[in-house]
């Protein structure tokens, strides 16, 4: 990262991903998209599409390949934790580098330790985005919320590769903070995300409905999960979560729900099943928690 241009491959050109590759390239920096075959042929060809209220209406062009073939400055990987595995066949370390600043932003919080197991511990720079972007078709990303804030870690990644890419989504119009502490801000993220994704999912029902409709249980999943995070190292406020609730637009929902809704693959063991997890090693009881995620596993399978 020697100048301020960056090249970043983008796994994932999918709601989260396409938003980034998008302004990223806009603002421009190479980006490089690894997809499946169709996808990334029809990026090639007409690039991405955004339609936002934040960033406007534009059209950005990026490269696109189902495989990484050179080096770069940093990998942003924005899969589903349920394809995580296949994707990250797309992406061999040879050819990644050493000095690539590996940056996932996927849900739940046990991804890191599989990351850094394949690649050089290092490099991984987990991160979280606020956001509700959705890819409607490939290569067009409908961003519907009137933010888009990511924060990134640096406790064990370079500190100095991590602000590089910190100042590349800054000047591209995204809200950036880096963090130094990786599990507070994982766990922030969890805190808000689980009760949010397993309530919505379960109902089949919008946060607004969720928070009046199933209040009770609302505020009792979030005290479970902020126990289990201040068990993990990372206190959160339960009164501080609700209130976010509470300021969330009524017809949000989750991408979990949104996947029920779809008949996709649900992240249901990276939300619920590693909040389970985490509360037996901490020995902290989740009744709510462990019966909602009872509910949503699919009778042949299990979520923890």
């Amino acid at each position: 990262m020697a100048n301020d241009r960056l090249t970043v491959a983008v796994l994932g050109p999918g709601g989260v991903g396409g938003l980034l590759a998008a302004v990223l390239a806009r603002a421009g920096h190479r980006v490089v998209c690894l997809a499946g075959e169709d996808t990334a042929r029809a990026l090639s060809a007409d690039g991405i599409e955004v339609r936002s209220g934040l960033f406007g209406d534009f059209t950005a062009r990026v490269s696109a390949d189902t495989e990484l073939r050179e080096p770069v400055d940093a990998l942003l990987i924005a899969v589903k934790a349920t394809s995580l595995d296949a994707a990250l066949e797309r992406v061999p370390a040879k050819v990644l580098g050493e000095d690539a600043l590996i940056v996932p932003f996927l849900n739940g919080v046990e991804h890191p330790a599989l990351l850094r197991e394949r690649y050089r511990p290092e490099q991984v720079a987990p991160a979280v985005i606020r956001v509700e972007s959705t890819r409607t078709a490939p290569g067009v990303i409908e961003h519907g919320s009137p933010f888009a804030d990511v924060d990134l870690t640096a406790e064990t990644a370079s500190r100095p590769r991590v602000d590089a890419l910190a100042a590349a989504l800054a000047e591209a119009g995204v809200g950036v903070r880096v963090e130094d502490e990786e599990a507070a801000t994982l766990w922030a993220k969890m805190s808000f995300l689980a009760p949010f994704a397993l309530l919505t999912t379960r109902y089949g029902l919008p946060l607004g409905d969720v928070r009046t409709l199933h209040r009770d249980e609302l505020t009792a999943l979030v005290e479970e999960t902020a126990a289990v995070s201040r068990a993990s190292g990372a206190p959160v406020d339960p009164a501080a979560a609700l209130a976010r609730y509470d300021a969330f637009p009524p017809g949000a929902k989750s991408s979990m729900q949104r996947d029920a809704e779809t008949g996709r693959t649900l992240e249901l063991d990276a939300i619920g099943g590693s909040l389970l997890r985490a509360a037996d090693r901490a020995g902290v009881p989740v009744p709510v928690a462990s019966a909602l995620v009872r509910d949503l596993t699919p009778p042949s399978g299990s979520a923890a």
